[in-house]
C-alpha cells in the first residue's frame, strides 16, 4: 500500500462538505458564473489580488485590475510581475491535470519566472514555511527526500476515494509541508487546491476562494502548525472547509444579486430574442419600440454589460448598417 496523508473524516467534516454541494447546486440552478462574465472575471481578480496580497505583494486589487488590463501601473518592479505571472498561470488553469507532477512543475514556471532561478524546479536546498511577520512555523523535508515525497503524494491524490472537497484540503496541507520549492509555495498550493476542485466543479475555477483565506490569515498559519504539530491535517481540513463554504455562499449571494439587477427591459428583450441572430430593426418592431436610443440605453447596453447578449453577424448581411444580435 502506498503513502496515506494522516488524517481522519469527522461528521463535522462530511456536514461542511454536504453545505458546499448543496450551494453549488444552487449556483448550477442560477447559471450564474455562465451568464455572469463580469463576475467571473471580478472572482479572478480577487482570487490574485488576494494569494499576493497573503505573500506580502503592497498592490491594490485596483492596480492588480489595471496590470491585467495591459494598462502601467507605478509599483515595485517584481510586484508587477507577480501579478502578470500569476494572472498568465490562472488563463493556464484549465488546462492543467491536477493529478500529473509534471503540470504542476509547469504551472511553477509561469507562476515564478524571473522571480525566482529555481522556477519549475524542486528546491536543491534547506527551507520553511514562515508567516507573513517572518515567524517560523515548519522546517520542510531535506531537498534529496523531495522527489520521493511529491510522487508519494500524487499517486495518494490519483486514487483516494475521499470526496475532492476534503482531499483538496489534504493535498494542500501535505503541499505546505513538503514545501517543494525555493519560493511561491504558498501560492501554489492555493492554487492546486483550485485546480483539484476545478476537476470536480468546473465553476471553483472562478471562486476567490483566496479572498477568506487572506481575511483569515493567521488562522490559516495556526492551522498548518496545528496539522504539524498533531501529525494529522485535520485541523487544516476543516479551516479550508469553513473557507470554502464562506467562498461559495459568497458567490451564490453576488449571483442573486446580479440576477436580481437585470432589469424588466432586459428581461423583455430576452423573451423576444430568438436562438439566431436578430437584427436590432426587428427586435424593435417586436418591442413596439421606435426610438433607436431608448432601444440601445434601456435594452441592448445593459443586456450586453450583464453578459446575456452580444452582437454578431447575421447569417445572411442585407445592410451594413444593420446591428445585429444574438444570445451570449
Amino acid at each position: 500500500m502506498g503513502y496515506i496523508p494522516p488524517f481522519n473524516l469527522t461528521d463535522e467534516m462530511l456536514q461542511l462538505a454536504s453545505e458546499i454541494s448543496e450551494l453549488l447546486g444552487r449556483i448550477g440552478s442560477l447559471n450564474a458564473l455562465d451568464k455572469l462574465p463580469r463576475l467571473r472575471r471580478a472572482g479572478r481578480i480577487k482570487t490574485i489580488h488576494s494569494s499576493l496580497a497573503i505573500e506580502n505583494n503592497t498592490l491594490t486589487i485596483e492596480q492588480v485590475t489595471d496590470i491585467i488590463d495591459g494598462k502601467r501601473v507605478l509599483g515595485p518592479p517584481d510586484e508587477i510581475l507577480e501579478v502578470k505571472n500569476a494572472h498568465a498561470a490562472y488563463k493556464e488553469l484549465e488546462n492543467v491535470d491536477a493529478f500529473e507532477m509534471k503540470d504542476i512543475l509547469r504551472i511553477h514556471k509561469i507562476m515564478m519566472n524571473g522571480l525566482v532561478e529555481e522556477n519549475g524546479r524542486l528546491r536543491t536546498v534547506n527551507a520553511g514555511v514562515f508567516t507573513s511577520d517572518g515567524q517560523k512555523i515548519h522546517s520542510a523535508p531535506r531537498p534529496e527526500l523531495l522527489p520521493g515525497l511529491m510522487s508519494d503524494l500524487f499517486d495518494w491524490l490519483k486514487t483516494t476515494k475521499t470526496h475532492p472537497i476534503i482531499s483538496s484540503s489534504v493535498f494542500h496541507y501535505e503541499f505546505e509541508y513538503i514545501h517543494p520549492f525555493r519560493d511561491g509555495n504558498g501560492r501554489m498550493g492555493r492554487y492546486w487546491q483550485t485546480a483539484i476542485l476545478m476537476k470536480w466543479k468546473p465553476v471553483f475555477a472562478w471562486i476567490p476562494i483566496e479572498s477568506i483565506i487572506r481575511e483569515r490569515q493567521t488562522e490559516y498559519y495556526n492551522a498548518i502548525r496545528a496539522s504539524s504539530k498533531n501529525v494529522s491535517s485535520n485541523e487544516f481540513i476543516l479551516y479550508m472547509l469553513k473557507a470554502i463554504l464562506d467562498s461559495v455562499k459568497a458567490i451564490v449571494s453576488d449571483a442573486q444579486k446580479h440576477i436580481n439587477h437585470i432589469n424588466i427591459r432586459v428581461r423583455e428583450l430576452l423573451a423576444v430574442l430568438e436562438a439566431y441572430p436578430q437584427s436590432a430593426t426587428q427586435l424593435m418592431e417586436r418591442l413596439n419600440l421606435r426610438s433607436r436610443d431608448a432601444f440601445r440605453n434601456n435594452y441592448l447596453r445593459p443586456a450586453i454589460e450583464a453578459g446575456l447578449v452580444s452582437l454578431t453577424e447575421p447569417d445572411r448581411p442585407t445592410s451594413k448598417n444593420q446591428m445585429y444580435l444574438k444570445r451570449a
